[in-house]
């Protein structure tokens, strides 16, 4: 749970990695894509361009380097030759890299084009409430302090939050302890240590929190069929407070406000 500080120098180098794939797609045309050349594309930029590995590639016998979550789909949608990814839609992209035996995690919700106004609310939010997350993030802290910060910042703005689903704990392995829920209570769940890795992920719904898997056994939806978007970063309890791992350049002076 607890990384050491040579542990922590590897982790940076891939979550640097890892923002660099999205620096990459940021300047990508989505529109006319479909979800698997999305995948291709992203399987040879980390394979060839960056020599490091596409974690969830074989992960719990998943065939595919990322998940791309369209519209009213919460999170593990699964790349497709059929699904073309259209103007107006809104589509999350969870990536996972790994490089030199360590993972990094992190999404991001992408406005294909011109979408409607009350999508761009949702991702505004959606991104809004991470952050929310990542400023609780310091030594003495507790697990419940991030997951009340995300899910105030959503339903104070009309939104509910996924339940069903969480951040973790990450490094060797993709999924570690602890689970970092995006809901909870001040001063309650597990107290933040210096050098803890994890990430923090909410999925934000336009309307029920509730949802359903399909019948493909990984694509989850919303039951009532409105949007939900998603981001998430990985970051480590630093002596000061937090340090975001995956962060992009642009995002800079996100974290300074954080």
């Amino acid at each position: 749970m607890v990384k050491t500080p040579d542990e922590l120098a590897l982790m940076r180098i891939s979550g640097k990695l890892l923002a660099s794939v999205f620096e990459m797609l940021d300047g990508q045309d989505l529109a006319g894509m479909t979800t698997m050349a999305v995948n291709d594309m992203v399987e040879r930029f980390i394979v060839h361009d960056l020599a490091s590995r596409p974690a969830s590639k074989g992960q719990y016998g998943f065939k595919y380097v990322l998940n791309c979550s369209i519209n009213q789909v919460v999170c593990h949608g699964v790349p497709s030759e059929r699904e073309v990814i259209r103007e107006g839609d809104i589509i999350n992209l969870d990536i996972t890299l790994e490089k030199n035996g360590f993972i990094a995690d992190s999404s991001k919700t992408y406005m294909v084009g011109t979408v409607s106004a009350a999508a761009q609310r949702l991702v505004r939010v959606a991104q809004e409430a991470m952050w929310e997350g990542i400023r609780q993030v310091r030594p003495g802290a507790h697990m419940g302090d991030i997951g009340f910060a995300i899910e105030r910042h959503a339903a104070k703005n009309g939104y509910t939050v996924v339940r069903e689903y969480c951040g973790h704990g990450i490094g060797r392995e993709m999924h570690e302890e602890p689970q970092v829920l995006n809901f909870g209570r001040r001063g309650s769940g597990l107290k933040l240590r210096e050098g803890m890795v994890f990430t923090i992920e909410p999925m934000v719904n336009q309307g029920t929190r509730h949802c359903s898997t399909g019948d493909d056994g990984w694509t989850v939806t919303t039951d009532d069929g409105k949007l939900s978007a998603q981001f998430e970063h990985t970051v480590a309890v630093t002596k000061d407070g937090v340090e975001v791992l995956t962060l992009r350049k642009d995002e800079a002076a996100k974290l300074r406000a954080a």
